[in-house]
């Protein structure tokens, strides 16, 4: 398996774009393919990074950021996206600290080591996800049960429905996960 666009070189990045990188690569210790996938199109790299920041950084709500990896993870292996299962998933076993949510909710979420909130999250999720146009009035009650306010709900709709783009903008063009993510969370970390 080969990425089919290459990764664009951090030298040619443009300088708010490098900025970015750079900092992400100081926190992680790497630089996460996606960023440099998505810059050959610094216009697209910087809207798709914006409305990413502003769904999975956000602090108002009652999703924690387990949660909104959770999301990602359950709908990206629907959507057969290795790179953001295998990303998000670390990222989920990282926020949930549990080596091993990720694989059960990517797998069979149903089955998974998760709460009856975040089942239900994930049933909305999924149905957004492979079935939107069957919504309706009888999907919030069962979430509202849950303490999900119709923002939470519309989060996860937001969420759910923009990792569908960047699933398929993975699978196309054959972006494949660091080596990195395959390990994050499943052990412990050295203390520094």
């Amino acid at each position: 398996m080969t990425e089919r666009y290459p990764l664009t070189e951090i030298k040619d990045l443009p300088d708010d774009i490098r900025a970015a990188v750079l900092e992400v690569q100081e926190k992680a210790g790497f630089v996460p393919n996606v960023f440099l996938a998505l810059a050959r199109r610094p216009a697209e790299w910087r809207a798709f990074f914006a409305y990413h920041d502003a769904l999975m950084l956000k602090e108002e709500g009652s999703l924690t950021k387990g949660d909104r990896e959770m999301i990602v993870t359950a709908t990206s292996a629907a959507n057969q996206c290795l790179y953001c299962v295998v990303a998000h998933g670390a990222l989920l076993r990282i926020y949930e600290k549990k080596p091993l949510v990720a694989d059960q909710v990517a797998v069979n979420w149903r089955k998974a080591d998760i709460t009856a909130r975040q089942r239900a999250m994930l049933e909305f999720a999924m149905k957004v996800c492979e079935r939107s146009h069957e919504i309706d009035e009888g999907d919030f009650p069962p979430l509202h049960a849950h303490g999900f306010s119709d923002e939470d709900i519309w989060d996860i709709a937001a969420i759910t429905a923009f990792f569908g783009l960047s699933n398929r903008m993975a699978s196309f063009s054959g972006m494949l996960p660091n080596p990195e993510f395959y390990l994050l969370g499943r052990l412990p970390r050295d203390k520094k």
